[in-house]
């Protein structure tokens, strides 16, 4: 059987609702995936939007019409999560001139305590994403798993926690180094 063969009987085993047959499918196309958004996403987005999109494939897998677009429509999921992810990055960032003056002015050591600080200052679950995602680097997926919670909400909790420390670190009336 060629590999072709043996994913496209994957392919139909798995839209039938086999759940063996769409964790092997998944596993299989797990590298290509990774390869293909390592072209189209931010390296930092690579893992998000890969998650992301194997998530969607598990989900609609089923209404696939023929096995032989699969490839093309998993590379379309990753461009279009590789493009989510871009423009949320668009939304929250670039920092505006008076934000990178404000920051500018403080040096390397008062940063590092007004990020702890504004770290301290986080509700307990706030703070745990922050650090698992940015600390110990694991992917929204692998937050979910240890959480025990939907990537989702993982997400939407990250996001707020993130907006909370740019406010405290931006907050206006505290004088740099005195947060």
């Amino acid at each position: 059987m060629t590999a072709r063969t043996n994913r496209a009987s994957l392919i139909c085993a798995a839209q039938t609702g086999d759940p063996a047959a769409l964790g092997r499918l998944l596993a299989v196309c797990q590298a290509d995936a990774r390869r293909y958004a390592y072209k189209h996403c931010q390296a930092s987005d690579v893992e998000d939007a890969v998650q992301e999109a194997l998530l969607t494939v598990s989900r609609k897998l089923s209404g696939l019409k023929a096995a032989a677009a699969f490839s093309s429509w998993l590379f379309t999921v990753i461009r279009r999560e590789c493009r989510k992810l871009a423009q949320a990055m668009l939304r929250h960032g670039p920092l505006d001139d008076e934000v990178v003056q404000q920051l500018a002015v403080r040096t390397d050591e008062t940063l590092r305590t007004d990020l702890a600080a504004a770290l301290e200052s986080l509700p307990a679950h706030y703070l745990e994403v922050v650090l698992l995602r940015d600390f110990e680097e694991l992917t929204i997926a692998e937050i979910a798993a240890r959480l025990s919670e939907q990537p989702g909400a993982v997400k939407s909790r990250l996001h707020r926690a993130r907006e909370l420390v740019r406010e405290y670190l931006l907050e206006p009336g505290i004088p740099p180094g005195l947060s």
